[in-house]
């Protein structure tokens, strides 16, 4: 199976999106979990909205991408400034609290064996 490019989208529509911003906010990475606090509202950019419209549920910024066919650092600086507004939630993933609590090594290299066998 050939895969295709991603494709990044025109520059110049991505430069008024971002409003000419290239660094995105450090608080997402891409299994961060983002919920709108409020409905798109009247005059907002239509990106905006969308994000709010995607994330009524938990919604992953990686999904969040997707959905909107934009890469990941133009989300990225979207959801700074909807976090800045106040508009959206952002829940990382917790870690592991200790070793103890990671699964087994062996256990993982079953499932691992098992997926190769599919």
């Amino acid at each position: 199976m050939m895969r295709r490019p991603v494709d990044t989208g025109d520059p110049h529509r991505l430069y008024t999106v971002t409003g000419g911003r290239s660094r995105a906010d450090d608080a997402f990475d891409l299994v961060t979990l983002v919920v709108a606090e409020c409905e798109p509202g009247a005059g907002m950019q239509s990106e905006h909205a969308r994000i709010l419209e995607l994330c009524r549920h938990p919604t992953a910024v990686v999904e969040i991408a997707a959905e909107l066919k934009l890469p990941i650092t133009v989300v990225r600086i979207l959801l700074g400034d909807l976090l800045a507004m106040g508009r959206i939630t952002a829940r990382h993933p917790r870690a592991a609290r200790s070793a103890a609590s990671l699964p087994d090594s062996a256990l993982l290299k079953e499932v691992l064996h098992g997926l190769r066998n599919l």
